[in-house]
C-alpha cells in the first residue's frame, strides 16, 4: 500500500538526474566551474581576503548540513508516523524528549561556534597598521568618489587626490604588496565603500573616521561601488581600483601633481564634524 515507484522508474528517474547534473557540469567553462567552487565568490585580491572568504564557505557548509539533518527528521517523522489507514490516526500530543533537547543544544552550539569564528575573521581582517606603506583618504559624496593619497614621499611628501564624477568614475591606484591603510569621510548622508574583490565593505559615516588597513596581493584592475543607499544616482556610485607597481605608481602621483590635483579634497569643509558629534578625528 501506498505511493511506492516501481524499482524501473525510480531508476529511470535516478539515471535521469545523473545525466542532467553531468549535461549542467559538462556545459560549464573552466571560468565558471571555478566560480561555483567558490560559491560565487570573486578571487580574492587581498591579504586578508581569504579569511573571509574561509569564513564563507565553512558558513555555507555548516548551512547545508542542517539542512540536511532538518530534512531527514522531517521526511522520517512523515514516514515513520503516517497514517497508514481510516482508522489509525498518529497521536497527536507525543512529544520526543531527545529531539527537543537536541533542537534546543544544537542551534544554541552552532550560535556559539559563529561567533567564535566571525570574531577570528574580524581580528585578522579589521586591523590597522602601526607604519603603513601607503596612506588614502577616501571621500564619498553624492554621487561619485574622491581618492586622497596622503604625504607621499615620491612626490617630496604632498598630498595629491584622484576625483571622479558619474559621468566618469575615478580610479583608486594602489601598491602591489604594500600596507594600505584607508580613512573613510562623507561630506553629506552614509555611503559605504566596497570592492568586491577585497571581501571587504566598510560604511562612509558623515563625522566619522572609520578605518581599517590591507594589504593588495594581485595586480589588475578592479571594480567598487557604493553599497549603502545614498541617494537618486546611488546605482552610479562606481569607481575603479588598480593594483599596481611602485614605479607606475609613483608615475601617476606625479601626473596628479602636473594636471593640480595637489592637496587633501574632501569633499567639504564639514567633512568630519555633524551636529551631535564630537570633532576630535570625527570619534563621539
Amino acid at each position: 500500500m501506498g505511493l511506492e515507484l516501481p524499482k524501473r522508474v525510480r531508476r529511470v528517474a535516478v539515471g535521469g538526474l545523473a545525466v542532467s547534473a553531468l549535461l549542467f557540469v559538462s556545459g560549464c567553462s573552466s571560468e565558471q566551474t571555478t566560480e561555483l567552487k567558490r560559491l560565487a565568490q570573486p578571487v580574492s585580491a587581498t591579504r586578508e581576503a581569504p579569511h573571509i572568504h574561509d569564513l564563507w564557505m565553512w558558513s555555507w557548509l555548516a548551512a547545508m548540513i542542517t539542512g540536511v539533518i532538518v530534512w531527514g527528521l522531517i521526511l522520517y517523522v512523515a514516514i515513520r508516523y503516517r497514517r497508514r489507514s481510516e482508522s489509525d490516526v498518529p497521536v497527536q500530543t507525543r512529544y520526543n524528549l531527545p529531539i527537543e533537547i537536541f533542537y534546543t543544544i544544537a542551534p544554541v552550539m552552532m550560535v556559539i561556534v559563529f561567533f567564535f569564528f566571525t570574531i577570528k575573521t574580524q581580528d585578522a581582517t579589521l586591523h590597522d597598521f602601526d607604519h603603513p606603506d601607503q596612506n588614502v583618504t577616501v571621500v564619498g559624496q553624492q554621487w561619485s568618489w574622491t581618492f586622497n593619497y596622503v604625504d607621499e614621499p615620491a612626490i617630496g611628501g604632498q598630498t595629491v587626490y584622484d576625483p571622479g564624477t558619474t559621468a566618469d568614475p575615478p580610479t583608486l591606484w594602489l601598491v602591489k604588496d604594500a600596507k594600505t591603510e584607508f580613512h573613510l569621510f562623507s561630506p553629506d548622508v552614509i555611503h559605504s565603500f566596497w570592492v568586491p574583490a577585497f571581501l571587504f565593505k566598510m560604511d562612509v559615516v558623515p563625522g566619522r573616521d572609520n578605518h581599517f588597513g590591507l594589504v593588495p596581493n594581485r595586480i589588475g584592475t578592479y571594480e567598487g561601488r557604493c553599497a549603502e543607499l545614498c541617494g537618486v544616482y546611488h546605482s552610479r556610485m562606481l569607481f575603479n581600483v588598480n593594483v599596481t607597481t611602485q614605479a607606475k605608481f609613483d608615475a601617476h602621483l606625479k601626473s596628479l601633481v602636473d594636471q593640480g590635483f595637489v592637496g587633501m579634497n574632501k569633499g567639504g569643509s564639514q567633512v568630519s564634524e555633524q551636529p551631535g558629534l564630537e570633532t576630535n578625528g570625527g570619534q563621539e
